[in-house]
């Protein structure tokens, strides 16, 4: 079988979950190529990719060579798969009158309002109604593609390859967790006292992440979950992004006096997910958030906003709060830290409920079978 995987521009969660089903294909036999641009092939050592994605890096005599040369990859192709809005519109346009089957797996909501999303809803629809097929990392995304005109939509969970490691290491005890937490916030230079507990957010620096919720939630947990002046949790925001967006992130904090400290990206996620106490997550939308995968394996409870995939995830296991409500996103906090046995309960589903999802492995083979029954495939 001969696979053309297409993808633009990533620097997270989509770039990972190609490189990964890439790898997992190719050893159940299939030829893929992967089309893309040069930094994502860099950042997830994309070897052998070729580096035809257009645009304003390429020029446009460059961007139309690229998708020439698309074109005829997949006219020798079995079925061309594009990840994501842009890449979608790009295989439609690329393999118009070939007959190559199209998948388009859309990993991203479109939000905002006005011009802007009129054009963008337009090419939805244009790339759901070519498409032979449509999959949704979400509910709400495979929701979206048959409002679109999809002739088939269906639900493509896309699985953390972090999630197995995870599970196969039993969640630590409080006084270690603890320990392990002080250990690495004073690698990153922050002191607390003796047995704080610490609440976990792993996030891009960017507005879909509202990350400002977050800093009013941590503000009102500053002295004691309980008013008193008793020390409150140490707030933890790994990850990296927009810095104009941090500065002003980090002057938020400081007016609020809110116990949040920024530390950029960390070499290892696995250790803060191990030492955390709480995971949140306060994002405008999410699919099926890899972090919040692993926080669960991780056996962290989890307080996510009630948006997207999000609660295909959570529910029933962890707290969903209502988009942009600081208050409520400090309350289910505050109830994990001060009665263990909900901590403990909601820890235990969480893995239960992750050890149940499919690995990349069985993401592949059902993909492998999705292709094959694909209109015109033999």
């Amino acid at each position: 079988m001969r696979v053309v995987m297409l993808l633009g521009r990533s620097t997270g969660g989509i770039g990972t979950h190609v490189a990964d089903l890439t790898a997992d294909l190719r050893a159940l036999g299939a030829d893929v190529t992967v089309v893309t641009d040069r930094s994502t092939a860099e950042r997830f050592a994309l070897s052998g990719a070729r580096l035809w994605w257009p645009g304003r890096s390429s020029g446009l005599l460059g961007s139309l060579r690229g998708l020439w040369r698309l074109r005829g990859l997949a006219r020798g192709a079995d079925v061309l798969h594009a990840h994501g809005h842009q890449a979608g519109l790009v295989a439609v346009v690329a393999t118009a009158g070939t007959g190559t089957p199209v998948v388009v797996s859309q990993h991203n909501a479109v939000l905002g309002a006005g011009p802007r999303r009129r054009l963008l809803d337009g090419i939805l629809r244009l790339v759901a109604r070519r498409a032979t097929l449509v999959t949704g990392a979400s509910s709400d995304l495979v929701d979206q593609a048959v409002r679109m005109g999809a002739p088939q939509a269906r639900l493509a969970a896309v699985p953390s390859p972090r999630v197995q490691e995870l599970l196969e290491r039993e969640p630590l005890a409080d006084d270690a967790r603890r320990a392990l937490a002080a250990e690495l916030l004073q690698e990153n230079g922050i002191e607390t006292e003796p047995g704080t507990p610490m609440v976990l957010t792993i996030a891009r620096i960017a507005p879909q992440k509202d990350l400002a919720t977050l800093v009013d939630a941590a503000a009102s947990t500053a002295s004691g979950m309980d008013g008193t002046r008793a020390p409150g949790p140490v707030w933890v925001v790994v990850g990296e992004g927009d810095d104009a967006l941090l500065t002003s992130l980090r002057r938020r904090a400081l007016a609020q006096a809110a116990p949040v400290h920024f530390v950029g990206a960390q070499p290892d996620p696995g250790r803060w997910l191990r030492a955390a106490d709480v995971f949140v997550l306060t994002s405008t939308w999410e699919a099926r958030a890899l972090v919040v995968q692993e926080a669960m394996a991780a056996g962290v409870p989890v307080v996510a906003t009630d948006a997207g995939g999000l609660p295909d995830l959570v529910g029933g296991v962890g707290v969903l709060v209502p988009v942009g409500r600081a208050d409520e996103t400090a309350d289910a906090v505050g109830r994990y830290l001060a009665e263990p046995a909900a901590r403990h309960t909601a820890s235990a589903a969480g893995r239960e409920r992750a050890a149940s999802w499919d690995d990349g492995k069985a993401t592949a083979s059902r993909w492998h079978e999705w292709y094959a029954a694909l209109p015109g495939m033999t």
